[in-house]
């Protein structure tokens, strides 16, 4: 913002009356401050008449921008032998009350004691003053205790004491966080449940199933529940419809199975329970697999009020676990390695779980006082596939049939 040399006021009059619908404006606070204090000297203002200084403030308004009151302000300053310049922002800030001291002094009695609530440190700092007489807490004895939690945030007391809580886990001795290891023999099943959704608040049905690692050996139960009194009854049924012995016992983290009964039951069992490991989510994955691709696509997903849990077991027990064990071909992963080293399951052969248990070396040893093969061969050959799974199909269609919806309370 320049104009080169000092303009007379004839010629200023005739700028104004040229540039009347015209503005202009400053770009920057500083140049426009110059560019004031340089043209009040060259016109001389202090020596100007009344008219004249008029046409200069008109001028000055004109070029920089400024409002009248503005305009006025700085010549006001300018007369008054101060150089017309943007003065620096200066945030206003309260008096500090409490100082670094005294933030220091909060911290030792926190550390102290072990940072305790707030009414409990204030009474401290009172006591400190009061009681014993400690000059240094003369000001945090009238600390409020709104104003202790802010300085427990200042910077300067982070840098004096900072204490970090690390998450604590729930320690339960109940089972033990391994994979199982069946070595290729039957007995290690894995355990899940399957809830039949809610209705108005009202819990359905609880699937309990069951699958053996190595065979794919299914049972299925349901119960009312998960408390004790109702899954303790389920489990102990469905155990003993395994052919085999049970040496192993796999679940998730859920209460339903982490507890001391079931504990105890698999004690006097001499059962070995294992549960799943943090960040392992495939520790327990053939259940779940067998969740969505048998209790799902059976039972389906809608509400089934707990009141029909003693006929969808006894459905379970009489026609579907036979049919899935003797009739039902199941995917046996192969383990294969990759030019990487690599570990992966590849399945080249379908089986029933019966045809899987059958090629178990030496089965007799593995079966169950009382169970032979001959017997399990006799009732794998009961009837064909078709036959079974019809069969199965009728009372399921018949156990659905009686399925009725509770009425509204």
């Amino acid at each position: 913002m320049q104009t080169g040399k000092a303009l007379s006021r004839e010629e200023i009059r005739a700028f104004l009356s040229a540039s009347e619908g015209v503005g202009f404006e400053g770009r920057k606070r500083e140049e426009v401050y110059e560019f004031v204090n340089e043209e009040l000297r060259r016109q001389k203002y202090g020596e100007l008449k009344r008219s004249g200084r008029g046409l200069v403030k008109r001028y000055l308004e004109k070029m920089t921008g400024l409002s009248r009151a503005q305009v006025t302000r700085l010549v006001t300053q300018w007369l008054g032998g101060e150089a017309v310049r943007a003065k620096p922002y200066q945030r206003h800030r309260f008096a500090q009350r409490y100082t670094r001291e005294d933030v220091r002094l909060l911290a030792e009695v926190d550390e102290a004691h072990q940072g305790l609530s707030g009414p409990a440190t204030h009474k401290l700092l009172q006591r400190a003053w009061y009681d014993f007489g400690d000059a240094r807490y003369e000001r945090l004895a009238e600390l409020s205790v709104a104003q202790l939690y802010r300085l427990r945030k200042s910077a300067a007391y982070r840098q004096r004491r900072m204490v970090y809580q690390g998450t604590r886990p729930v320690a339960v001795a109940i089972g033990e966080r391994r994979k199982p290891e069946p070595g290729g023999r039957p007995g290690y099943i894995r355990i899940d449940t399957v809830h039949q959704g809610d209705l108005d608040k009202v819990k359905g049905v609880y699937h309990i199933n069951a699958v053996d690692e190595v065979t794919q050996w299914q049972v299925i139960g349901a119960a009312a529940g998960i408390s004790e009194a109702w899954l303790l009854p389920v489990l102990k049924a469905m155990l003993a419809q395994f052919p085999f012995v049970i040496r192993g016992f796999h679940s998730d983290n859920g209460s339903e199975y982490i507890n001391g009964d079931v504990s105890e039951l698999l004690k006097t069992l001499l059962i070995t329970q294992t549960k799943s490991r943090p960040r392992r989510s495939n520790d327990n994955a053939l259940a779940e697999c067998k969740n969505g691709a048998v209790v799902r696509k059976h039972m389906g997903y809608g509400h089934i009020a707990v009141v029909h849990a003693p006929a969808i077991d006894q459905f379970y027990r009489e026609h579907m676990n036979p049919y899935l064990n003797f009739h039902r071909p199941c995917a046996v992963p192969e383990l294969e390695a990759d030019r990487k080293g690599k570990i992966q399951r590849r399945y080249h052969w379908y089986a029933t779980p019966w045809e899987i248990l059958r090629q178990v070396p030496d089965l007799a040893r593995d079966l169950k006082p009382g169970v032979t093969v001959e017997a399990l061969e006799r009732q794998g050959r009961a009837q064909t596939d078709q036959a079974a799974a019809r069969q199965m199909q009728e009372a399921k269609h018949k156990l659905f049939a009686g399925f009725q919806r509770e009425p509204a309370a």
